[in-house]
């Protein structure tokens, strides 16, 4: 239902859209199935400051029929000579890989993930203590598996790319009543700002009630900073070491500086959301000094003039009367002579 599930908790973070925006790195597989290039990621999302570094967990075989041709963009980034289980086969990271970036990750602080995209993977990473199974957009629909992550009992972060409303309502259902985060996607790589609708956010969360997010394909930041804006509660966003790299998702990916600039830009955005107050802030009252105008002597006033509109003028600095006090000025008398241009005070008149 709507609303009872606002917020979650995953590992170090509570989740909602008046909390912090967690940023993951989503090296997937631009490993290109090298575990030292695996690593160098993990190295970089830590020193762009990002929460989490995302890694794809499969068995390449139990996820791939032989018959499954790449998609468009794959064909494009690595050729069409291949099918994408072959694909696969060389993007495959045996399971012990994923213990040492595990630690590795430990080690710099910085949190693992990873999406399982096989029962073997997810059981995998249950062992490895994952603070929440990622699920791909592909298996949105892939109700069985979905309730088979469900039992696991981790936070489930659900991407719905390709999906329509019913289609996330059905597998929001088969996710229990476990901690749920959507994340809103356009399954394109690389994906048209002009197709990403990030209105639907508000849209998945009016729905169902539950923290939402962004998983973003386009290219550069600015749309991943639009969803921060808008209360994403997380940014996943693919990185690689180099966009030149062979493979299928290095074209839509960032590069370590703009993974930077995109962690510097979403944490100045939900700085400068903050609480909704309209006041006055500290920073201000010096300008406020300045820039706001007072009551001042028009001319020389003398002790005892009644005091009339013409002989007060409003000037700079505001550190005075304020211009909205001038009808209650007005028809006193002076208690002393004032030189032109001087503030007016209480204390000048009686």
């Amino acid at each position: 239902m709507p609303g009872d599930r606002e917020s979650v908790t995953l590992g170090p973070w509570r989740l909602g859209s008046e909390e912090r925006c967690v940023v993951i790195a989503e090296a997937g597989v631009n490993h290109n199935g090298d575990l030292g290039l695996a690593h160098r990621l993990v190295d970089v999302a830590a020193s762009c400051g990002a929460d989490a570094v995302k890694f794809q967990t499969f068995r390449a075989e139990a996820v791939l029929s032989p018959h499954a041709e790449k998609a468009a963009y794959q064909k494009e980034t690595t050729g069409g000579g291949e099918s994408q289980l072959e694909m696969a086969r060389r993007l495959e990271l045996p399971f012990d890989a994923f213990f040492e970036l595990a630690e590795h990750c430990r080690q710099r602080g910085i949190v693992f993930l990873s999406t399982p995209f096989d029962e073997e993977s997810a059981s995998f990473l249950d062992s490895l203590g994952v603070i929440a199974f990622k699920v791909s957009s592909g298996d949105l629909t892939n109700l069985p598996f979905l309730r088979r992550l469900a039992a696991f009992g981790r936070p489930l972060i659900v991407s719905t790319g390709m999906a329509t409303l019913g289609e996330v309502e059905q597998a929001v259902e088969q996710c229990g009543r476990g901690s749920l985060v959507l994340l809103h996607c356009v399954s394109a790589y690389p994906a048209a700002a002009a197709d990403v609708n990030l209105r639907a956010m508000e849209t998945l969360h009016r729905a169902f009630g539950v923290p939402v997010g962004l998983s973003d394909h386009t290219q550069g930041v600015a749309v991943a900073l639009a969803a921060a804006a808008l209360g994403a509660c997380m940014v996943e966003k693919h990185f690689t070491l180099d966009r030149t790299l062979p493979g299928p998702d290095h074209r839509a990916s960032l590069e370590p500086q703009e993974l930077a600039a995109l962690v510097r830009g979403v944490r100045e955005v939900r700085e400068a959301l903050g609480d909704g107050y309209k006041r006055p802030v500290h920073a201000e009252r010096d300008t406020a000094k300045v820039a706001r105008r007072s009551l001042v002597a028009a001319r020389d006033l003398i002790a005892g003039e009644v005091v009339t509109e013409e002989m007060i003028a409003i000037k700079r600095p505001g550190s005075g009367l304020p211009p909205a006090l001038l009808p209650h000025v007005l028809g006193r008398r002076m208690a002393k002579a004032v030189r032109a241009g001087e503030l007016i005070s209480w204390e000048m008149l009686t």
